[in-house]
């Protein structure tokens, strides 16, 4: 049996604390495992130093003039998986908040063939260890999980994370539209509508080692708002049943 061709699709702003040690881990781990997972760094416009690392220590990377956006970069790695014909696409982020052993754990239900997408997920357990975001953070992500269960009938209990693994299909359809804002929820009620399956499996996250997050306390009620309207207008949309 071919075995599947995995690509780890990394998006980077500003990430010169984090993105050489993520990078590290990801290939000691294939070292340790007899994996070969392929990596991709997207370089979105960072004005910092990761342009530097990346050359330096030869990381496999794209480098965008400007900074599209977390859609407009996970969106240039996924037409690169589509284009290089690889099987599966992770997206995972250059922070240190994710962890490479999970990622088998991503893959496996999509390589047996039973689903689509796959969510590496921190709330599916209640007891679940590991970095959870903030307090108002995790009641947005409750509100937005709501929202997609009302317009879909689908449970996403962690509908904002960035592991998450796709099929060849998928890939297809991400490299030709994807949203630019807000891609992670956004995209869920266009691939339910299309009865794709998605399922999430339990993770442990950390806490960012380094720089910045994009989204700070003072923005979890704009970020809100915005995700809820972008789900409403996205969720009355006509989509063909067709994949």
């Amino acid at each position: 049996m071919k075995k599947a061709r995995i690509l780890i699709i990394i998006p980077a702003y500003n990430e010169e604390a984090n993105i050489l040690n993520t990078y590290k881990k990801i290939m000691d781990y294939n070292k340790n495992n007899n994996t070969n997972y392929d990596v991709l760094v997207i370089n979105d416009g960072s004005t910092d130093n990761t342009e530097m690392f990346l050359k330096e220590f030869n990381i496999p990377h794209i480098k965008l003039i400007e900074n599209l956006g977390i859609g407009g970069a996970v969106q240039t790695g996924y037409k690169y998986a589509y284009e290089n014909n690889y099987d599966i696409a992770v997206q995972f982020d250059g922070d240190g908040q994710h962890n490479v052993e999970y990622v088998k754990d991503i893959i496996d239900p999509i390589i047996s063939g039973k689903y689509d997408l796959c969510i590496g997920s921190r709330f599916i357990l209640p007891d679940q260890e590991g970095f959870k975001s903030s307090k108002a953070r995790r009641i947005g992500i409750k509100m937005i999980s709501s929202l997609i269960k009302i317009f879909t009938g689908k449970k996403i209990y962690d509908p904002t994370s960035g592991f998450r693994a796709i099929n060849k299909d998928i890939i297809k359809d991400f490299s030709s539209i994807y949203p630019m804002e807000y891609p992670e929820p956004i995209s869920y009620i266009s691939l339910l509508r299309k009865n794709y399956k998605i399922k999430e499996v339990s993770v442990v996250m950390n806490e960012r080692t380094g720089g910045k997050s994009s989204i700070h306390t003072w923005k979890n009620i704009y970020y809100m708002i915005n995700v809820s309207l972008s789900i409403f207008i996205e969720s009355i949309k006509r989509y063909k049943d067709v994949k």
